[in-house]
């Protein structure tokens, strides 16, 4: 991962939101804002939406693009 940026920016705690990454010093999981940007939401709506930052919004994303690194990606098949 990207070191101390996302160090820094998200945190995973058993105890909050059942261990899943949330942005630091909030109960707000990185799912939602990558969920909210993918659904259509500019970063000024997420900003006033759930009270982050732009550069919590940017470390969501640094943090997620991360995570593919990782993930083994199969293909789709078409349906129909």
């Amino acid at each position: 991962m990207q070191s101390n940026i996302l160090n820094n920016a998200i945190t995973v705690n058993t105890e909050i939101q059942h261990g899943k990454p949330v942005l630091r010093g909030t109960r707000i999981p990185i799912a939602i804002i990558i969920g909210s940007l993918a659904g259509g939401m500019s970063y000024e709506e997420v900003i006033q939406e759930y009270a982050v930052t732009q550069d919590q919004i940017l470390a969501s994303l640094a943090y997620f693009a991360e995570l593919l690194n990782y993930e083994t990606i199969y293909p789709m098949e078409k349906v129909g």
